[in-house]
């Protein structure tokens, strides 16, 4: 055997590992270039980076939701919304006891929320809803009166109203006013009421009703802004225990269809029959300032205690611009029954 061939024997291994070998190719794999125009994307970041951007962002939107409540919360004071209640009433004036009157409206009852007495605290100004005598809007005939302490009643607070002196302590006629009647046609019937009385024509008109009853009118007067008025409705104030109380009350409501600071001088207090019902009637004078003038109105309620019904109230009112109208308040009084 030459050297160098070991024929079938097993090669050592210190042969084999001083044997030649080929070296095998390195293999690549070229990255893709990136789209052109763009950076890096959220990918290629490393995780600690994308954590400290999306921490950041969320401190930025806390720091702005504080700062803008800051900002909301800095004003004035006329400007602030309060959350812990509701917004406050308005103050309302003694003089209205009415609190029942609703807005105007055909098919709603002006005496329904007044069915029950009230405390004046809670009190609502009974010429927001209803309009004035005149037509003019309702804050021209408020009249503000005195602001009594929480838990008075109506009474109490009518009785401590300057503007209307306590009543006669005996019973007093209407007078009979001087000059002729207007015609009339008919009645009204005022079913809602469960009362009737004298339709006038020609002179008096048929006005829209809402939120009374029923209304007639006189024409206006040139250079004055109220005018007569004839009205029925239930009564809109507080029912008290008697008539001649009840329509105390209804006479002091009316002052929300005068001028602005009316006051009341009585002329009469006394029972009446409607028919077969009784009632009571009060007449008075108003006595007010037009454009630095004094001025009057006469004027009277009357008050039927109708079946099963609140008590049904005839309030008509004339200025002195109209006095030669005056003796349609006697055919008024005179016409009035119980239906």
């Amino acid at each position: 055997m030459s050297p160098g061939d070991y024929g079938t024997k097993a090669v050592p291994s210190y042969v084999a590992a001083e044997a030649e070998t080929t070296p095998l190719p390195k293999i690549t794999v070229p990255e893709p270039p990136p789209p052109s125009g763009s950076g890096k994307g959220l990918g290629d970041l490393p995780m600690r980076v994308v954590y400290r951007v999306i921490a950041a962002g969320v401190a930025v939107a806390v720091v702005g939701g504080i700062g803008a409540a800051v900002l909301l919360g800095r004003g004035d004071s006329g400007s602030r919304v309060t959350a812990a209640g509701p917004p406050p009433a308005a103050s309302a004036p003694a003089g209205s006891a009415a609190t029942g009157v609703p807005s105007a409206g055909a098919s709603v009852d002006p005496t329904v929320a007044a069915s029950t007495p009230v405390t004046a605290g809670a009190a609502v100004d009974a010429a927001s809803a209803v309009p004035s005598a005149s037509g003019a809007p309702s804050s021209a005939a408020a009249t503000p009166g005195p602001t009594p302490s929480p838990g008075t009643t109506a009474m109490e607070a009518a009785l401590t109203d300057p503007r209307v002196p306590a009543l006669p302590a005996s019973d007093r006629k209407l007078r009979k006013f001087s000059g002729h009647a207007a015609p009339t046609r008919g009645l009204i019937k005022d079913k809602r009421s469960g009362v009737a009385f004298a339709r006038f024509s020609k002179l008096w008109k048929l006005a829209k009703a809402s939120p009374f009853a029923s209304r007639q009118v006189l024409p206006k007067v040139k250079g004055s802004s109220y005018q007569g008025m004839l009205v029925s409705c239930p009564v809109p104030i507080p029912v008290q225990d008697s008539l001649r109380d009840t329509a105390f009350l209804a006479a002091r409501w009316t002052l929300n269809h005068h001028p602005s600071g009316a006051t009341v001088t009585w002329t009469a207090s006394q029972k009446i029959k409607a028919g077969k019902r009784d009632g009571w009637l009060l007449g008075y004078t108003v006595h007010y300032v037009v454009k630095g003038k004094k001025r009057t109105s006469n004027a009277v309620v009357a008050l039927v205690d109708a079946r099963g019904k609140k008590p049904a109230l005839v309030f008509v009112t004339i200025p002195d611009s109209q006095r030669n109208r005056w003796h349609d308040i006697n055919v008024v009084v005179a016409s009035v029954k119980a239906l």
